[in-house]
């Protein structure tokens, strides 16, 4: 490999809006970030369905009849 043209490497913290720091190998110092898998819907298990124009209620219309 050719010397001196890799960025150098080093642990460094990640830091969530939600408080929750943890910390990984990375080229970047001092990484913040808005959402983690500590506060992250999908993750807490707290997910919320956004009906936009009652697309869910035209979708539950339309298969109604699927299952029977």
């Amino acid at each position: 490999m050719k010397a001196n043209i890799h960025p150098d490497y080093s642990n460094t913290t990640i830091k969530c809006a939600c408080g929750n720091e943890f910390e990984i190998g990375s080229t970047k110092s001092n990484i913040r970030v808005e959402i983690c898998s500590k506060c992250h819907p999908f993750f807490t298990g707290k997910q919320k369905l956004v009906d936009t124009a009652g697309r869910i209620e035209r979708f539950r219309r339309k298969y109604a009849n699927f299952q029977k």
